[in-house]
């Protein structure tokens, strides 16, 4: 299968009961060549309405924190979500929605081939990179499995919510850009 094929099956997907409620399957946006991918929890409500993965007052934080470090949607990086579909009031995702939409994430990698995983909020994390991942005190390291790079950092949305964590965040982009300098062959060509 290859990135075109599984878009399109992935927009299809009813394996879960976040079907029922989606107006869009938000799969993803940008360069499926990208050696950095971002990954959060699940869409939001713009996310639902727009099909477009982090759009919104945090997506537009997350822009700016992405352009200071010279990376871009459509340019650069691939940017996605663990659940495809948005849960119902923007609760957490239930196991068995994570369980559902996990083989699309694992086709997304496999098809990708990402050198760095950053990892957008404690949830994302907590699932990426082990389950006792704390992201106020780890947020910013960088973490080696099976050959690929993972990183947590805030959530946009939590950065919103409390300013003061936007100096921490924004060393984590700058860490991000150190270790793209390191390991990646052609994000900043």
């Amino acid at each position: 299968m290859d990135f075109e094929q599984l878009r399109q099956a992935c927009t299809t997907c009813e394996k879960c009961g976040l079907c029922e409620t989606r107006q869009h399957v938000v799969f993803g946006m940008g360069n499926p060549e990208a050696e950095v991918m971002f990954i959060g929890e699940g869409p939001g409500q713009n996310e639902d309405e727009q099909g477009l993965p982090f759009v919104g007052r945090s997506g537009k934080l997350l822009d700016q924190y992405l352009e200071a470090v010279d990376l871009y949607r459509d340019k650069n990086i691939f940017i996605t979500n663990i659940v495809k579909c948005r849960p119902p009031q923007n609760r957490d995702p239930l196991p068995e929605e994570w369980d559902a939409c996990l083989p699309w994430l694992r086709e997304q990698f496999r098809i990708i081939r990402p050198r760095i995983i950053v990892c957008l909020g404690r949830i994302a994390a907590q699932r990426l990179i082990r389950p006792d991942f704390s992201v106020t005190k780890e947020h910013g390291q960088f973490f080696e499995k099976n050959g690929t790079w993972f990183m947590g950092t805030l959530h946009p949305a939590a950065l919103l919510r409390n300013p003061r964590q936007k100096p921490d965040a924004f060393s984590d982009f700058v860490a991000l850009r150190e270790k793209i300098q390191q390991v990646c062959d052609h994000t900043y060509d």
